[in-house]
């Protein structure tokens, strides 16, 4: 019998996490022959090529390199680059992950070429049209044959929608798969240690920081209300800042610079306990950051996919904006929506500092084995 050609779309670095467990799945599997792309959406070392290795990704099979642009630039150069790739390599399925311009760009062109899509991470839902994020999700949805979600809430989302219940599969989520995977190796980083966080065996206190999400860096007042919130909490512990190089470049457009101290280098920064500080640092890798949030006293965060690492590993986590497409962190995880309000953002902080957060249940199938169900419908159905 041929093999399946199964084609695994990442673009983003949010998405090498969730392709590392399916790659790991197919490989066990004779029936499918996977193949590994790679848009290029992010380009740079630091957002792409560090979490490849780190996560023992192989290097992609096929890479579009089609780098950054605005939304329509970017997604109209993956579709050109992807579809003459389809044609020449003829794909029996094409897997997309997440909510990225590589999701929904790759999701069109496999639809209008009557190749199966399916999408993992489906029926995730902020009801916020106004991030690019929910157009990508809603649409990739609408066009994909076999929609896997991480959530009962997201397979509501999808039937209210009117995709067909057949279509629905529960699995559970392979970011978590990543994660407990990886939660030995992570242990071992010595990125407490660079940073003057550990001595001897005790880890000092201090809060962790993501921030990436154009609603709160590409307003001036927005961006400076959030670091004043920030700077009034790092007088309760220091706040750790793996910076994005783009909220980098809008600190430094809007002269916010002097509320944090940066480290260029993160091999010679150690972190000064004696003095206020927000310390940013260049991008590090996956290892690194899932050792920093698993001792973090508390995450502050934009994120979609670390609201769901803190609730696995039962660390509070404050989401610096107004809702969330990923509700099952809210009920039965560590997550509190704090927006972008600088009072709210520290009266929050500042009383999970002091009182924590109830600890939840784990959700739901987010047990490790989300790629193994997925591969096994796959395997069925095909």
């Amino acid at each position: 019998m041929k093999k399946k050609k199964i084609f695994i779309v990442t673009g983003a670095r949010p998405n090498f996490m969730k392709a590392a467990p399916l790659i790991k799945e197919f490989k066990k599997n004779s029936n499918f022959n996977h193949v590994l792309v790679h848009t290029g959406q992010h380009y740079d070392k630091q957002m792409s090529e560090y979490f490849f290795d780190d996560l023992g990704l192989p290097e992609p099979d096929i890479y579009l390199g089609v780098g950054s642009g605005t939304h329509g630039v970017q997604t109209g150069n993956i579709m050109i680059e992807f579809e003459k790739v389809c044609f020449s390599e003829k794909p029996d399925l094409i897997l997309v992950v997440g909510d990225v311009n590589s999701t929904v760009a790759c999701a069109i062109v496999a639809a209008k070429l009557f190749t199966p899509v399916g999408h993992i991470e489906a029926g995730l839902r902020s009801f916020d049209r106004t991030m690019p994020e929910e157009i990508n999700r809603v649409l990739t949805d609408q066009i994909s044959d076999y929609l896997f979600t991480t959530c009962r809430d997201a397979d509501r989302n999808l039937i209210e929608e009117g995709i067909c219940a057949e279509k629905i599969h529960f699995v559970g989520n392979v970011m978590i798969d990543t994660l407990l995977s990886n939660i030995e190796k992570s242990n071992k980083s010595n990125i407490l240690e660079k940073l003057n966080l550990k001595e001897k065996n005790k880890i000092r206190k201090y809060a962790l920081l993501t921030l990436h999400r154009p609603s709160n860096v590409d307003d001036e007042k927005v961006l400076r209300d959030i670091l004043k919130a920030l700077k009034r909490i790092s007088r309760e512990l220091p706040v750790i800042f793996p910076a994005h190089p783009r909220t980098l470049k809008q600190i430094r457009k809007f002269k916010l610079e002097e509320i944090m101290s940066y480290c260029e280098n993160i091999s010679h920064c150690e972190l000064n306990f004696q003095v206020q500080d927000i310390l940013a640092l260049p991008p590090i890798g996956y290892h690194d950051f899932q050792c920093l949030m698993s001792h973090a006293k508390i995450v502050l965060t934009d994120s979609g996919g670390i609201q769901e690492e803190t609730t696995i590993l039962q660390v509070p986590c404050l989401t610096i904006r107004n809702n969330t497409e990923r509700p099952v962190t809210i009920t039965e995880g560590t997550n509190i929506i704090v927006g972008n309000d600088a009072d709210r953002i520290i009266n929050t902080a500042l009383r999970v500092l002091k009182d924590g957060v109830k600890r939840k249940k784990i959700p739901e199938y987010w047990d490790g084995k989300a790629a193994e169900r997925i591969v096994e419908i796959l395997r069925s159905r095909l």
